[in-house]
């Protein structure tokens, strides 16, 4: 049931979001991972049109803000508010009183209201005067920033970027999507026109799932071995916190998942291992002058770090 309802997730955001099926896939399995996404891309690529379309597929209720310099932290947790009658305070839902939420350009906000988010990602609740609220279930924090033009901007700190399980990039279209995607929108908007495909309870009971998803004691090293050559690497400030091989181990069973496999194989972790760990890598300024970045010395990383061979064992114990 899981593979033919997640195919029909991806047709159905697909119908959006032409031509980048494998980023719409790993969304989808982030979402199955029980993590948040951060879409780091150029406007006008369907980031916000990206979860819009989950959200309508997967049955979530959906709140979006754009963030902005007077942007306040209540807005996104709430406030309370005096009730004359009953002589006490009400609370009055934030943005994050939702399902699916959408902060288009994080950067652009204070740091004060970056950090409202930090323990809605981490524990799913809010805490205001003191009383802390649970938040609905599940819950998908996606927010997006831009790269390009650092005026007025406010980069998030190490320990929120670590909250996010991925950093992704949608990227600009071919020429074909492109043409595509102006005939797509010539007469309606095909957003219309995504069918809801599962229910929240639906992905609850997926995520759930997701622990009996068995990994290995060699891939758990592999694994390990993986993060650990990011902390011990010379051009390297900080390394992939424990928290990033936490969210690599999810990734990969996520991943086991939507190629009808009930165990992990190397594949998964090498398939998953930029998106997951590359926005919690530090370099150092080293780094930079040799025009070394995250993404290509995790590369070289996997290219160093040998992988189990899981197959080869398996004959040699038939054997």
């Amino acid at each position: 049931m899981v593979i033919e309802k997640s195919e029909q997730i991806i047709r159905e955001v697909g119908k959006v979001l032409v031509g980048k099926d494998d980023v719409v896939e790993k969304v989808l399995m982030t979402i199955y991972a029980g993590g948040h996404i951060l879409l780091e891309d150029y406007p006008g690529v369907g980031k916000t049109t990206l979860a819009l379309g989950f959200a309508r597929t997967l049955g979530l209720d959906y709140k979006r803000i754009q963030f902005t310099s007077d942007t306040m932290p209540s807005d996104i947790t709430g406030f309370s508010v005096y009730n004359k009658e009953t002589g006490g305070f009400d609370y009055k839902a934030g943005a994050v009183d939702c399902q699916l939420f959408l902060g288009d350009e994080i950067n652009r906000t204070s740091p004060k209201t970056q950090s409202a988010l930090l323990e809605v990602m981490e524990e799913g609740s809010v805490t205001v005067d003191g009383i802390t609220h649970k938040m609905q279930q599940p819950f998908i924090c996606i927010a997006t920033q831009n790269p390009v033009g650092s005026v007025g901007t406010q980069p998030l700190p190490d320990s929120q970027l670590d909250r996010f399980m991925v950093r992704l990039s949608i990227g600009y279209p071919n020429t074909q999507e492109q043409v595509d995607i102006i005939k797509q929108r010539q007469y309606n908007n095909p957003l219309d026109s995504i069918q809801k495909v599962i229910s929240a309870d639906d992905i609850l009971e997926i995520q759930n799932f997701m622990s009996s998803i068995k990994m290995t004691d060699e891939v758990l090293l592999y694994m390990t071995r993986l993060c650990e050559a990011t902390r011990d690497s010379s051009l390297v400030e900080l390394g992939v916190s424990p928290r990033g091989v936490i969210a690599l181990s999810q990734m990969s069973r996520a991943r086991a998942v939507l190629k009808e496999r009930t165990y992990v194989i190397p594949e998964d972790v090498q398939n998953v291992f930029l998106d997951v760990c590359a926005h919690r890598v530090i370099l150092k300024p080293q780094a930079r002058i040799e025009g070394v970045t995250a993404r290509s010395l995790l590369t070289g990383i996997l290219n160093q770090v040998e992988p189990p061979r899981l197959g080869t064992r398996r004959k040699e114990r038939k054997k």
